[in-house]
């Protein structure tokens, strides 16, 4: 809470109140009223990498889909990484059911989202755009893939451990050709989509988003709101498919299924 109240004055803020924010699991994010009844958001990420991130992507979106507008930007100092101020969005997570007119409203975001094009496969960190090795994407999973192995070995029996390079390379070789580089969202799910009167009025947090794939956006959306109800995923790719082509995900969800849950072990 001390920074918060260091941010205040940074930011030179008149402040009535000052809410925490759950489940923020990479930030500290604080909502803040102000004398004139008006709310903000402080936003101060884990690392720098993250916080410029956030920034660009933020930037690069205004205007596209509805996001955060970024009212100021402090770039740290040599205790603290920096922080955002944020505009609020009159909305809650979509926590609650999802019914076939907000999954169509969803798919056509997300679709918009994977429309915004980026310099190449990569992210923004505090060095600038940090493109992946040889600009493929592929490599890059590999790579990630590669990186987890050592201390993924150590975790698992012997014969899973096994099992497991087995089915990468199974599931590796039957992805389709990826697209992008693209805007993807590295946490499209639920309760970062902010709804109001069962419509979709804005997509938050992107300081995991980078250049990359469509087909690595998915993976939640299947976890949290198709296998919740089945009945979403048809409007949903409606939606989608009214702004742009959708993938054919038949082979990159099971990929991307067992990519998350062996990255989890690291």
């Amino acid at each position: 809470m001390k920074s918060i109240h260091k941010l205040v004055g940074i930011f030179k803020l008149n402040v009535l109140k000052i809410e925490s924010v759950p489940e923020s699991f990479s930030s500290e994010v604080y909502k803040l009223t102000l004398i004139n009844l008006d709310n903000v958001y402080v936003k101060i990420p884990y690392n720098r990498d993250k916080l410029v991130c956030e920034f660009h992507m933020l930037e690069r979106l205004k205007g596209v889909i509805p996001v955060p507008k970024v009212l100021d930007f402090w770039d740290g100092d040599d205790m603290n990484v920096g922080a955002l101020l944020l505009s609020a969005i009159d909305g809650v997570p979509c926590m609650s059911n999802i019914d076939q007119s907000l999954a169509y409203q969803i798919g056509m975001y997300h679709a918009t989202l994977h429309e915004v094009t980026m310099p190449a496969y990569g992210c923004y960190g505090s060095d600038g755009f940090q493109m992946v090795k040889n600009n493929s994407w592929r490599l890059y999973l590999k790579n990630n893939f590669e990186k987890w192995k050592e201390p993924c070995k150590g975790l698992l029996q012997p014969d899973l451990f096994e099992k497991c390079i087995t089915h990468f390379d199974s599931v590796y070789s039957a992805l389709p050709e990826p697209d992008g580089p693209c805007v993807v969202h590295m946490d499209f799910r639920p309760g970062n989509i902010l709804i109001k009167d069962n419509e979709v009025i804005g997509i938050i947090d992107y300081e995991s988003a980078r250049g990359g794939s469509s087909e690595i956006d998915f993976t939640k959306m299947n976890r949290y709101v198709w296998e919740v109800n089945p009945l979403t995923r048809l409007p949903y790719v409606q939606g989608y498919e009214s702004v742009r082509p959708l993938l054919d995900l038949e082979d990159i969800i099971p990929f991307y299924n067992f990519y998350d849950a062996f990255s989890s072990l690291v």
